[in-house]
C-alpha cells in the first residue's frame, strides 16, 4: 500500500466513523433530522446505483 493510500485511510476513517455515530442527524451538515423526513425511511438497498450491463 503507497504512503499517500495509507494517509488517505487514516484522514477518512475518522469521518467514515463519525458519520455513522448519531441517526438522529445528518451527517454533514450536523442538522437534527425531523420525525417526518423522507431519510428516516431509507433503506441502504435503495441507494444501490449500478449502473446497467450493456
Amino acid at each position: 500500500m503507497s504512503k499517500f493510500m495509507k494517509l488517505l485511510a487514516i484522514l477518512l476513517a475518522p469521518a467514515l466513523i463519525a458519520s455513522c455515530a448519531n441517526d438522529d442527524t445528518y451527517p454533514i451538515s450536523g442538522e437534527e433530522c425531523a420525525p417526518g423526513d423522507p431519510v428516516q425511511d431509507m433503506d441502504a438497498a435503495e441507494l444501490d446505483c449500478v449502473p446497467p450491463a450493456g
